[in-house]
């Protein structure tokens, strides 16, 4: 039986020690009344929820899978899914960060994301229904018309309806220029829908009375490629004016992906036959309209490993404290019994602290770009909401990429430490490594990841967004750099950021003369800048505990035991992915493709 406590004093430190999250919401009319105590709160029995409703489903999901009934086209999800569903929406955690104006409590982006966080370390299959619901929500928030923000938003925002993303399609994955959908409008204003999905997260279930598809597809006169593709509310029950339950539209689930991992989430293969859809935002601009759901999408999934990393260290913690082998190689540390706990050899430790390091430092990322989101939606000065879209708009490929990338890194380290016990299914742990291999791929796989942070977020504007993180790292070499406690943190900070910037020009002018520079070095590039942002928040996290290290709370000298770790062991990846990153595209180009 897998166990997991949710890390609520690190949750806290992210939240309250190291972003001052009372002090940014004083700047934010609509959350300047939230403050720590009502934030612990929904955190506290967030932690209960998570803990008590969802993570005993996380394992009955990937024995048993979803189920689908080809007469009807109807899924059954895994036992006791549809129950705890109930629970979730009765205790009006999927309207927590919704508008007021559509019954939802209003309250902060970044709580919502520490709520997930829970949700994802107990059951990412399970998490994945409501949380692809926010991402439909922002969608019709953001370019719906007022009719229909009136029908489906307060739905949405109850959660009684779910929501999903019809992108891909057997032929096309990311490549969404190529899609085939057809829309055809009809007299009424609607449109008819022909064509097939396939990877279709939480497509089909039963946990909800309604599904609202938003599906892309092609009008007659649209333009080849992305630029004619348009944006559909599909929804499986067409709903009435008042938001009853109408006719059964002609959307329907053929087929389940079986899957290597998130056995608990109905991946389904989407049929549309003539179904009935509504246009969302502009003719021939569904992509941009699409792109608000893809990005929060991005981000979840990030959340998503950073759930999933945190149960993985705490599963192995446990089992490196209970599992005796061998003797530490400087003397019996346990001379009571046959053998010492494997927590003592220095290996063991290093794939423990692996994970941690890894886990803490996601949240502090994940934590960050979601405060930003608040800044950005609502702070009272215009300068700083565009400041903070810009930080979003940098940060977003790599929360995705960086975070799935060391998760996968992380879960298996963590099956490691279990060795042959964690290759079996009854330990629990190998679940949390399929589980995280799909992180790296679905939403737009880590390389096209790599791909938009490199081209369209650092060199498309000259570095203008990348500067502006630069200038948090480089205020904080300043104002720390002639402090001796902190040369270990500050040093290898200023290094990297010199050596990004650099490396950044470089790669740039080598693109001047050849573009597929850019694709060459796109995924080290990322994994730098990701190593570069996480520097600059483990030294802050450093500077706080450096401070309190003498305060009797033991908590600080284990966040300088995971800091130090990070720098010592993690960071020095980065001097190899410099080299990979300046090696080019030459080297890729020589093998003749007939000899591949």
């Amino acid at each position: 039986m897998a166990h997991y406590t949710a890390p609520l004093r690190d949750m806290q430190f992210v939240l309250y020690e190291l972003l001052d999250v009372e002090k940014e919401f004083a700047q934010i009319p609509q959350h300047a009344e939230t403050n720590r105590e009502l934030m612990d709160q929904v955190l506290e029995e967030g932690a209960r929820f998570t803990t008590e409703v969802i993570l005993p489903l996380n394992a009955v999901g990937d024995l048993n899978g979803c189920h689908l009934d080809n007469a009807t086209h109807e899924v059954t999800t895994p036992k006791g899914f549809k129950q705890a569903y109930a629970k979730y929406v009765e205790g009006g955690w999927a309207a927590l960060a919704c508008d007021t104006e559509f019954g939802g409590q209003g309250l902060p982006v970044v709580l919502n994301s520490a709520v997930y966080e829970m949700l994802n370390a107990c059951n990412q299959a399970w998490a994945m229904y409501p949380g692809l619901t926010h991402g439909a929500y922002e969608c019709l928030q953001a370019h719906g018309l007022p009719e229909q923000r009136k029908l489906y938003l307060p739905k949405l925002t109850s959660g009684e309806w779910t929501g999903t993303m019809c992108l891909t399609e057997s032929h096309c994955g990311t490549d969404l220029g190529m899609l085939r959908t057809k829309a055809t409008p009809q007299a009424d204003g609607s449109y008819k829908i022909d064509g097939n999905k396939i990877f279709i997260s939480s497509g089909e279930h039963d946990m909800a009375e309604n599904i609202v598809h938003l599906v892309l597809a092609r009008l007659p006169d649209s333009p080849p490629g992305s630029k004619g593709i348009s944006l559909f509310i599909v929804p499986k029950f067409i709903p009435n004016a008042d938001a009853s339950l109408g006719a059964r539209n002609s959307v329907y689930c053929s087929g389940l992906e079986h899957k290597m991992g998130i056995h608990g989430n109905a991946t389904a293969q989407i049929s549309l036959d003539g179904a009935t859809g509504w246009l969302l935002g502009q003719p021939n601009k569904g992509l941009q309209a699409m792109f608000v759901m893809m990005n929060a999408a991005r981000l979840g999934v990030g959340m998503q490993s950073l759930g999933l990393t945190e149960a993985a260290y705490q599963q192995a913690r446990t089992y490196a404290k209970d599992r005796i082998q061998s003797r530490s190689l400087s003397g019996p540390k346990a001379p009571d019994k046959p053998a010492d706990p494997i927590i003592v050899h220095p290996d063991v430790r290093r794939m423990l602290l692996t994970a941690r390091a890894w886990a803490e430092g996601a949240r502090a990322l994940t934590y960050f770009i979601a405060t930003q989101i608040d800044v950005e939606l609502g702070h009272s000065d215009e300068d700083a909401r565009k400041d903070a879209a810009d930080m979003v708009a940098l940060l977003t490929p790599i929360v995705k990429a960086f975070i799935t990338d060391n998760g996968w890194q992380a879960t298996s380290e963590a099956m490691q430490v279990f060795g042959g016990h964690g290759f079996i299914w009854e330990t629990g742990i190998e679940q949390y490594v399929r589980d995280a291999r799909i992180n790296m791929i679905y939403e737009g796989t880590n390389t096209i990841q790599s791909l938009d942070l490199l081209g369209r977020k650092v060199l498309s504007d000259n570095g203008a967004k990348l500067k502006k993180f630069g200038k948090l790292v480089q205020q904080f070499v300043e104002e720390n750099g002639t402090d001796e406690s902190l040369a270990e943190f500050v040093t290898p900070l200023a290094d990297l950021g010199e050596k990004l910037t650099k490396l950044t020009m470089e790669v740039g002018m080598k693109a001047f003369q050849n573009q597929d520079e850019v694709g060459a070095a796109a995924v080290p590039y990322l994994r730098i800048a990701g190593h570069l942002v996480y520097a600059y928040l483990f030294a802050r996290m450093a500077k706080i505990s450096l401070a309190k290290q003498d305060s009797g709370d033991d908590f600080y000298k284990a966040k300088l035991a995971t800091v130090r770790f990070y720098f010592s062991r993690l960071l020095p990846e980065t001097a190899m992915l410099i080299r990979q990153a300046r090696a080019g595209v030459a080297v890729l180009q020589q093998m003749p493709e007939e000899l591949f």
